[in-house]
């Protein structure tokens, strides 16, 4: 697949913000990608960047194992925005000096703008902006003036405007530092002339060349699921090579009440051609039968899947590629290496982390590098129904990841009552569309209650609901206490078995929005 041409390239240095950065460069419609800080020169020139964003980072600068990039980088003849690690790493590059500050810098910070050069432009000159450090500058390199300092006298901004080089302590991507996004805003059109041309329409185009290139004259099965990320992919597809598509949904016997036909007949009219159901319910249950482990059961539903889509395959004369629904934070928090180089295992999602290594196809996936909220603005290019776009995600391994422990029909059962329940009384309060994600979750433990003066020992039901925009990250949904009541008292007088109700109030991070 051809580099995006004339973007900005995010160097990744360990930042936690890193993918926070080329987010906010999307949201100018410029497009953006991250790679890791060790790339080489030439991959760089290949994707011809219009601009450089080297990230922040945990390390020093000074010491021997922090992560440096190739120092003929800042040779080249374009704008190079350095943030937090970044400022450091560029002034020492120059021959400035970097120390250990006592205490640092953390959270909210006052800074003074000192010059309104390009940078600065239109930014009011006393700013509350977000730190994170506790080495600075303290010994600008030859020829760099400063551009702002924080109210402890540390310098928050320099710049070499010659050469387009401007750097930052704090970080302009974080929605706490103040006019933020008008600081990004001037680098990428002021300083590096970028055009906001990067839109859904634009990604679409690029996507049906390499699709074609790439599939040439050759079938693919996609994967469609319901959701919004394999509908978009099929969609796509069928604009890209048309026939050449054939969408199948594998039943795995692990969706919400009488869904899997209600999918198929939504999909059918949304995408405007077939879509082929096989029910292998049986096979999937097989494989978690007695598996408690969260990661071995994204393991095996992921093996299950291509091993399913391997059969249809065999029984169409043979089919190479495989398409399917993965976004860029399905590739973050599985751990695989994805450009910016390997993250921390947070849960192996099962089209990612749970593939085995010798399936048969050749994977496509299109969306592989956007978020949830600009795959929504591909779909809604590609004129798929604002219903479908709407819903609220829902995981590939379906209700095995919200079932604590072994998944059985008997909890299957009662899962999908409680659930239902739920989100009933979330559409009937009209607040299901104020919510990113909403669902129930069976926790395998008992509890005593009393119901009718009798005993009752039944499981333990939590319910999440949380707003984001991505992903990523997440905010617990602030529940009116009258809606939790009437939800608890019909799922307790409705669901026989489950006698409790708890809501989580984990936002993420610390906690993952679902719970395996």
């Amino acid at each position: 697949m051809r580099p995006y041409q004339g973007g900005v390239v995010v160097l990744d240095f360990g930042s936690q913000y890193t993918q926070l950065i080329a987010r906010r460069v999307r949201e100018q419609h410029v497009h953006s990608e991250i790679l890791s800080h060790d790339t080489t020169l030439n991959e760089i020139q290949s994707h011809n960047p219009k601009a450089i964003i080297l990230s922040g980072g945990p390390s020093s600068v000074y010491h021997g194992s922090a992560p440096i990039c190739d120092p003929r980088i800042f040779d080249l003849d374009i704008p190079i925005l350095g943030i937090c690690y970044g400022l450091q790493l560029m002034a020492d590059h120059f021959g400035g000096e970097v120390k250990t500050r006592e205490g640092g810098e953390y959270g909210l910070s006052q800074v003074q703008v000192q010059d309104h050069d390009l940078f600065f432009r239109d930014v009011p000159s006393n700013l509350n902006v977000w730190m994170s450090h506790r080495d600075q500058v303290t010994k600008l390199p030859r020829g760099w003036i400063v551009l702002a300092k924080s109210s402890n006298d540390v310098v928050a901004a320099m710049a070499e405007p010659k050469s387009r080089k401007y750097a930052t302590q704090f970080h302009p991507e974080v929605s706490h530092t103040e006019a933020g996004t008008a600081m990004l805003r001037n680098f990428l059109f002021n300083i590096a002339g970028c055009e906001p041309s990067w839109t859904a329409s634009h990604f679409i185009t690029d996507q049906i060349h390499n699709l074609r290139t790439r599939l040439g004259k050759e079938q693919v099965l996609c994967g469609v699921s319901g959701g919004v990320d394999s509908t978009v992919v099929a969609a796509l597809l069928r604009r890209a090579v048309g026939d050449q598509v054939i969408a199948v949904f594998i039943d795995h016997g692990l969706l919400r009440s009488a869904e899997a036909h209600q999918v198929v007949t939504d999909l059918e009219e949304a995408l405007k051609f077939p879509v082929k159901m096989v029910d292998h319910r049986e096979l999937f249950l097989k494989r978690l039968k007695g598996v408690l482990d969260p990661e071995e059961k994204r393991k095996r539903i992921g093996e299950q899947f291509i091993r399913s889509f391997e059969l249809v395959a065999e029984t169409l004369g043979g089919i190479r590629y495989l398409a399917q629904g993965t976004l860029y934070p399905d590739v973050i928090e599985s751990g695989t290496v994805h450009q910016g180089g390997p993250a921390a295992v947070i849960k192996s999602h099962h089209n990612v982390g749970g593939l085995p290594t010798d399936m048969t196809f050749e994977l496509v996936e299109p969306l592989k590098e956007l978020f949830k909220d600009e795959v929504r603005q591909v779909g809604r290019e590609l004129g798929l129904p604002e219903a479908l776009l709407r819903r609220h995600p829902f995981p590939g391994p379906g209700l095995a990841v919200r079932i604590l422990g072994e998944v059985t029909e008997e909890r299957l059962g009662l899962l999908r009552q409680a659930d239902e329940l739920f989100l009933d009384t979330l559409h009937q309060e009209n607040l299901y569309h104020d919510i990113w994600q909403a669902f129930a979750v069976l926790v395998p433990l008992k509890t005593v209650g009393v119901m009718g003066d009798r005993r009752t020992y039944g499981y333990l039901l939590a319910l999440r609901a949380v707003t984001s925009h991505d992903g990523m990250t997440a905010d617990w949904y602030p529940m009116p206490p009258e809606i939790l009541s009437r939800i608890s008292n019909r799922i307790v007088n409705n669901v026989e078995g489950i006698n409790r109700v708890v809501y989580d109030i984990t936002s993420k991070p610390p906690g993952t929005i679902e719970w395996e």
